[in-house]
């Protein structure tokens, strides 16, 4: 199958059988995955942060509430 360039574009390509532009780039490509997998990294790290952050502040009262326990049982 033989793709015909596009005018002012070196990375996009157009087939001539379904007249679809095609995306050739493939370093602009590899920047957008590592972009992604970047983005989904962070993400998850703030996610991961946020549940440890609920459960030290479910601690926290547990404490507070043996605490007050042992105060007003003494």
């Amino acid at each position: 199958m033989e793709f015909h360039g596009v005018t002012d574009h070196s990375n996009l390509l157009r087939d001539p059988n379904s007249n679809s532009i095609l995306n050739v780039d493939e370093f602009g490509y590899q920047q957008y995955v590592s972009k992604r997998k970047a983005k989904e990294e962070k993400n998850q790290k703030v996610q991961t942060l946020e549940q440890e952050v609920a459960s030290m502040k479910s601690d926290i009262s547990e404490i507070k509430n043996l605490l007050r326990e042992l105060l007003n049982g003494s």
